[in-house]
This record gives C-alpha cells, sequence and structure tokens, in this order.
C-alpha cells in the first residue's frame, strides 16, 4: 500500500490550522484565566507551524529522495540519498501537482525525477535525453538526437559499485547538452533499438545503466505534468549490501 507522505502533510496542516485558528481568534479570548486548553488545541498551537514549515520546504523548494536500484549506475548508487529541486521545473500545488508558477523546463543531460506515467504513485529517477520535437534514435548502444550521434568515449572495463559480477560492462563518458557523464554498458547484451520523436509536453528519458534500465525505450515519454523536480546532491550515502556509510560520496553534486 502506498502511503502518500504530501497528502498526509496537507491534511495535517488543515487539521492543526483550524484548531490554531478557532483558539487564536475565538477560544482563547472566552477561557479564564490560569485555564489549560484542551490538548488538541495545545498540540496544534505546538506544531501547526512547524507542519507548515515541513510542507513548504517539501513542497515548494527541495525534497529527499533515495535511490532504491541500479538504473542510474554509476552517477548513483543504490542506497544514495538526494537532493531535489522542486522550483526548477516550476511550482506547482501540493496532492494535485497543478503548476502555479512556470519558473524553468528541463534541459537536456538533467538528472530528474518524476511520476511514474503507468503509475503515478511511484516515483523513478532517470537522465532526460531528448526534449519536446526532437528525434531520438537508439541503435546499437549509441544514441543521437535529432541524427547527430552523442559524443561517447570508452573508459574501459568498469568494476566499480553496482557492477555484476556476472557481466562484462564498459564504461563510457558522454555528453548530453551541457552534462558529461558516465553511463555503463553490458558487454554482449543486445541493444534495444528505436527511433522516436518526442511529443509537445513531454520528454525522453534514459537511466544511465544503459542495459539495466526500464525508461522510455520501454514504456514511453514522460508528460510535463509528471515532472516533480531536478536532482542535484548526494546528501547521505549508504552502502545497502553491509550498511556501511559511504563518506567519499557526501555532499556530491549530480551531473
Amino acid at each position: 500500500m502506498h502511503f502518500d507522505f504530501e497528502a498526509a502533510l496537507v491534511l495535517a496542516t488543515l487539521f492543526t490550522g483550524v484548531f490554531w485558528a478557532l483558539d487564536r481568534y475565538r477560544w482563547e479570548r472566552r477561557r479564564g484565566e490560569g485555564d489549560r486548553p484542551p490538548w488538541v488545541v495545545e498540540f496544534s498551537r505546538s506544531f501547526f507551524p512547524v507542519i507548515v514549515a515541513v510542507l513548504v520546504l517539501r513542497s515548494f523548494l527541495f525534497e529527499p529522495f533515495r535511490i532504491p536500484s541500479s538504473s542510474m549506475v554509476p552517477t548513483l548508487l543504490e542506497g544514495d540519498f538526494i537532493l531535489v529541486n522542486k522550483f526548477g521545473y516550476g511550482l506547482r500545488l501540493p496532492v494535485i501537482h497543478t503548476k502555479i508558477v512556470p519558473l524553468g523546463e528541463p534541459e537536456r543531460g538533467d538528472v530528474a525525477v518524476f511520476r511514474f506515467p503507468p503509475d503515478p504513485s511511484s516515483d523513478f529517477i532517470k537522465r532526460v535525453v531528448g526534449l519536446p520535437g526532437d528525434v531520438i534514435t537508439y541503435r546499437d548502444k549509441h544514441l543521437s538526437i535529432n541524427g547527430e550521434p552523442v559524443p561517447m568515449e570508452s573508459l574501459g572495463l568498469y568494476q566499480g559499485p553496482g557492477a555484476s559480477a556476472y557481466d562484462m560492462v564498459t564504461a563510457f563518458e558522454e555528453v548530453v547538452g551541457e552534462h558529461r557523464h558516465r553511463i555503463l554498458h553490458v558487454q554482449g547484451r543486445d541493444s534495444l533499438n528505436l527511433r522516436a520523436e518526442v511529443p509537445p509536453g513531454h520528454y525522453f528519458v534514459m537511466g544511465d545503466n544503459r542495459d539495466n534500465s526500464a525508461d522510455s525505450r520501454r514504456w514511453g515519454f514522460v508528460p510535463e505534468a509528471n515532472l516533480v523536480g531536478k536532482a542535484f546532491l548526494i546528501w547521505l550515502s549508504v552502502d545497502t549490501d553491509d550498511w556501511r556509510l559511504r563518506l567519499s560520496r557526501f555532499g556530491d553534486s549530480i551531473e
């Protein structure tokens, strides 16, 4: 069962806000001197400002996420905890996600968090490679955008975190837009070839772990309305195999 923390925050804000306002503008003046207010009023007076601050911060500024899979290795590892810029792609109302202030749009190469189109209750993270109107071609594990091959340089065998013990994995440096980043290919695994034109108001996304990522090559485009924000910082990282902290990743920016 999916727990909607954002909806819970909104309900908590409304609940405590109502009791705070009723006490502030009606009940407080009726109480005798020294009378103690009911527990629900004391609770609301104490926590309403805190809950409002958390709601505003999480809904409009920054939101933490945990990386649950290896689809973005080597950029992001399973067990990384990241911060997402919520206002970079425009301010949206919590719960209903309606954009109220357009502040910007994704750029090629951004690492973006979005609500998974087939199941919007789940959040996904991938790299934006195609903007509205772009023609994306992926053939023999090489990406082209609008007929131009994306620069890609081999870095040799990859044996870092997230690599499979049963596959030979090659790392490459790829340049998409203004972003220079590493990607992985599994040697001997077939390429998922395609050609697709990105429709208006949609984006084409891919994982950096190219042969181990379910992305737009499989389930289609990301609607603009599903965007959550741009990932920009790793603030904590935990190796999920032995639960050790990966201190060297603390504070790393996400490119």
